[in-house]
């Protein structure tokens, strides 16, 4: 009864411990909010608005999971000013935070110098990268099919130069389309070939 319990409770602290937030405003951009959070056992949410109550959740490597945190360790857990003294052009308000129990820290920037601050920076982007291509294919599939050539071939490229995040989490789409015979036969060979490309490479 006691393991029955102690396997029942397991669930509810399986995101306890340290977290990693990221967000970025820009108004004007396509989409103009986007929010990651990361707990340090690599489960992960996206957003594309701050009130969104059905994120899209995946599970990150630990080889990932330990970058990002040993970024945000490098960067004192965001205890310090990222903003770079020097006028650029205005690409964003990004945020960072950590939290860990009692302890929460976060800074904003809108561009920064810090190499570390730059690393985490496009961590986070390559996975929200990942994300918007996985939204767009299942967009395309769904309304456009003829879009779903293009949304496959900027997820080859993004796969090429190793801008995809956990690019597992895009196998049941892909596999669906690479199976279904209402699609083009070139998309179905490109979506069975992402496929098996992104499985030879875990």
């Amino acid at each position: 009864m006691k393991w029955a319990l102690a396997l029942a409770v397991l669930p509810l602290f399986a995101g306890d411990g340290p977290r990693l937030f990221y967000s970025k405003s820009f108004p004007g951009s396509s989409p103009a909010y986007v929010e990651i959070a990361v707990e340090h056992n690599g489960e992960a949410s996206y957003k594309e608005a701050p009130d969104d109550n059905q994120p899209l959740k995946f599970q990150l490597p630990e080889s990932e999971i330990t970058i990002l945190f040993g970024l945000a360790d490098k960067l004192g857990h965001f205890g310090h000013p990222l903003e770079a003294p020097v006028k650029v052009a205005f690409m964003g308000m990004k945020t960072f935070r950590f939290e860990n129990g009692s302890e929460k820290k976060e800074v904003k920037f809108n561009y920064s110098e810090d190499a570390d601050a730059q690393l985490l920076l496009d961590g986070f982007e390559r996975i929200a990268e990942t994300e918007q291509h996985l939204i767009n294919l299942e967009r395309a599939a769904k309304y456009d099919k003829l879009g779903v050539d293009r949304a496959l071939l900027l997820i080859q490229s993004a796969f090429d130069h190793k801008r995809l995040v956990a690019p597992q989490q895009l196998l049941p789409m892909l596999d669906r389309i690479a199976k279904n015979e209402t699609y083009m036969h070139m998309d179905r060979e490109r979506a069975a070939g992402l496929g098996d490309a992104i499985r030879a490479s875990k």
